[in-house]
């Protein structure tokens, strides 16, 4: 059974956050609030995290999870970021969006080992979740709580700790927050195309 730890939504406890980051860099799997519901992360390099969402969710090994970036020039290392897509992105973040980017020569070993050509990224708008990876110190890898036999109310934190508490090691706790999903964005290729319409208003 994971740690539920109570955090206030709006100036988390720096004390909380660290216990966070301290299961992050145990290779730990975390439940975090987000502008978009509460969603797993954990480290890039974080494999057995990884395959336990993997296991949890019912996905493949090929199923690409999102980055979150504190700003948007973690964005740029991680992604090419031309004029236009800078253009189109720059307004809308923080927020509850998630951008598919072309890579760039930065990305991580294990994505280049793999051979990715594009990323999800996104720079999330909650105080809770940029505090965690502000303190982290570089970007997460994350994923929904899309559970395959019965997911949670993803902005309903007394459901979401009933269902996800017994597979995570932490839950930073702040309450309800906002719906998801995130509205997708593809700008990987020659036009922006609208992949999903989420929360988050889409005016290209």
């Amino acid at each position: 059974m994971g740690d539920r730890l109570e955090v206030h939504p709006v100036n988390p406890q720096a004390r909380l956050i660290q216990r966070a980051v301290d299961t992050l860099e145990r290779g730990g799997l975390v439940v975090a609030p987000s502008d978009a519901g509460y969603l797993f992360a954990w480290g890039i390099d974080a494999i057995k995290a990884e395959e336990r969402v993997q296991k949890l969710r019912g996905l493949d090994t090929k199923h690409p999870f999102t980055l979150l970036c504190a700003r948007l020039n973690e964005v740029g290392r991680l992604a090419r970021l031309d004029d236009r897509s800078f253009r189109i992105v720059k307004p809308l973040v923080p927020g509850p969006y998630t951008f598919i980017l072309p890579v760039s020569s930065e990305l991580p070993r294990r994505f280049k080992q793999a051979k990715r050509k594009v990323i999800g990224c996104r720079i999330p708008d909650h105080p809770v979740l940029l505090a965690l990876i502000e303190l982290w110190g570089s970007p997460l890898l994350s994923t929904s709580l899309e559970l395959p036999e019965e997911s949670p109310d993803r902005q309903d934190a007394f459901e979401v700790a009933e269902l996800t508490l017994r597979h995570v090691d932490v839950m930073l706790d702040s309450g309800d927050c906002p719906p998801g999903p995130t509205s997708v964005i593809d700008l990987s290729g020659d036009e922006p195309v609208v992949v999903r319409e989420g929360v988050g208003p889409i005016d290209l």
